[in-house]
């Protein structure tokens, strides 16, 4: 419930924004001739929520990675921007290893922006899971005791996204990666297909255990950049999406075969960007959440949800010229760059 409400006062916000400022004109600079390196630091609250309904009461169990701070290292150019994030041990909150087990967590991403298209790829592994709500599970659990734990639970995921911006004249690149810089404010409708490919991987009573899953799903969202002078854009954004997840797992309750299954699939994410540009300088932050849920029986509902903050400071300079004459050269065999 609380994500829904989330998403109606970003739908309102939109809104009201659109209303006062729908008769703005865009003018959009590009600083696609620059390499722009940025850092972010965000809190990487991932989580699979399995519900079940037993007897008119619902039943949840939250499976949390013990890593809440995650580091993102981008470097842009062209229309090229590619990210690695990773979770260092150092940080408060990913080390209590003690109570909740150790947690890995991995995540490579590259987006083009051939004109009006966005072409993203990623790449996200995560190891090392525990139960986060451990009092409503078990009501004798209490503060200090250790967290149930599933230390070889692995989670793959190799999956991306196609967009396409309907209006002309709105910088989704502004928002994204901050790759180009919106003059005036506008919003646009941005429809995109998901895909990807997950593979979950699992000990149990010493079987290694293995669920693959296929997922697209088809979304509609609308982004709006409110600009604020000459230097600062306030970004909301939100986005439904219908899908499908077809999926293969052995089931270790019966004979342990192999059985597939598919699931309609249910989408809904959405944010704020608070940004501050100048030609070399740039940082802000956002706010984000996203909802994912399907019914995996008739009363077992499943959903990865994930809410996060992102704190970022970049700067731009001028490429060197091995940089600028080796992605040429790739250019010329390779014309959409």
């Amino acid at each position: 419930m609380s994500l829904i409400r989330i998403g109606v006062v970003v739908v309102f916000s939109m809104l009201a924004i659109r209303v006062s400022a729908q008769t703005d004109t865009t003018n959009i600079k590009s600083y696609a001739d620059q390499v722009m390196i940025r850092a972010n630091l965000d809190t990487n609250l991932e989580s699979f929520v399995f519900t079940e309904d037993e007897d008119g009461n619902q039943k949840q169990q939250i499976f949390s990675i013990n890593n809440k701070t995650k580091v993102s290292l981008s470097v842009d150019y062209r229309i090229i921007s590619a990210t690695l994030s990773f979770a260092p041990k150092f940080f408060s909150g990913n080390n209590d290893n003690d109570l909740k087990g150790s947690s890995s967590y991995t995540d490579f991403s590259i987006r083009f922006f051939p004109k009006r298209f966005i072409q993203t790829l990623y790449y996200k592994n995560v190891k090392g899971f525990y139960i986060e709500n451990m009092k409503e599970v078990f009501p004798a659990w209490k503060d200090g005791d250790p967290y149930t734990q599933f230390p070889d639970l692995r989670v793959q995921s190799f999956g991306g996204s196609t967009s396409y911006i309907l209006n002309k004249n709105f910088s989704a690149r502004s928002i994204y990666t901050q790759g180009e810089w919106q003059k005036k404010s506008s919003g646009s409708w941005i429809p995109f297909l998901d895909y990807d490919l997950t593979i979950f991987r699992n000990k149990v009573e010493g079987r290694n255990l293995k669920e693959t899953q296929y997922k697209i799903g088809a979304n509609m969202g609308y982004f709006y950049n409110w600009v604020l002078g000459k230097n600062v854009n306030i970004a909301p954004y939100l986005a439904l999406g219908l899908g499908g997840k077809f999926s293969t797992y052995q089931n270790v309750q019966g004979d342990g075969t192999r059985t597939n299954a598919q699931y309609l699939t249910l989408r809904m994410e959405g944010g704020l960007h608070v940004g501050y540009n100048t030609d070399r300088f740039l940082f802000g932050g956002k706010m984000n959440f996203s909802a994912y849920a399907y019914n995996q029986t008739r009363n077992q509902l499943v959903q990865n949800n994930s809410v996060y903050g992102l704190l970022y400071i970049g700067y731009r300079f001028a490429p060197p010229r091995v940089v600028e004459n080796t992605y040429d050269k790739i250019q010329k065999k390779i014309p959409v760059l």
